[in-house]
């Protein structure tokens, strides 16, 4: 089924979805960026349920109430932390893109919104970030069920500007209707 995609400078929390992405850490415990303004709006029970889940490695996902957020579910992701260097780092980053997406479609979720993952404290370059996002939602169009319509929350104007070039340039790789 395909997916309609946007992208946007409004902040995560005001995208008209079911569901967003939390850019977290590996402890899923309260960070900064987007990680520490999701927590934030969503309370403390977000934490409590957190901490059942013992942490998330990088590439994979894990999904939560929406709490005080207004969503009805948060999916946590945690993207490679490039400066680290870690094996298969593209392929780790593509896998966040992928759990959040089969998450989000088993649920019957119909509409979602990303952050630019990784692409923070993280280091993941633009370049590379934004095509690996596209890329894996064009990718998830193949299989998908259920999601209609992915947001890419973008308020950082270069992150923004990026995934606009991307969109614009690489029509023939990324195809959306």
């Amino acid at each position: 089924m395909e997916i309609k995609l946007e992208i946007t400078r409004m902040s995560i929390l005001d995208c008209p979805v079911e569901a967003i992405v939390n850019a977290a850490n590996e402890d899923l415990m309260r960070g900064s960026g987007v990680c520490g303004v999701i927590h934030k709006a969503a309370g403390v029970q977000l934490d409590e349920e957190l901490f059942t889940f013992g942490g998330c490695k990088p590439g994979e996902a894990v999904v939560t109430q929406g709490y005080k957020t207004g969503f009805s579910y948060i999916i946590h992701t945690v993207a490679p932390r490039w400066y680290q260097n870690p094996p298969n780092k593209e392929v780790l980053l593509f896998n966040c893109y992928i759990n959040a997406l089969k998450l989000a479609d088993a649920l019957g979720i119909v509409s979602i919104a990303f952050p630019a993952l990784g692409m923070g404290i993280f280091q993941v370059p633009l370049g590379i970030g934004s095509k690996t996002a596209l890329m894996a939602v064009n990718q998830y169009q193949k299989v998908n069920q259920n999601i209609r319509k992915v947001i890419f929350a973008l308020p950082d104007e270069i992150i923004y500007r990026e995934f606009d070039r991307m969109l614009d340039e690489d029509k023939e790789y990324i195809r959306f209707n």
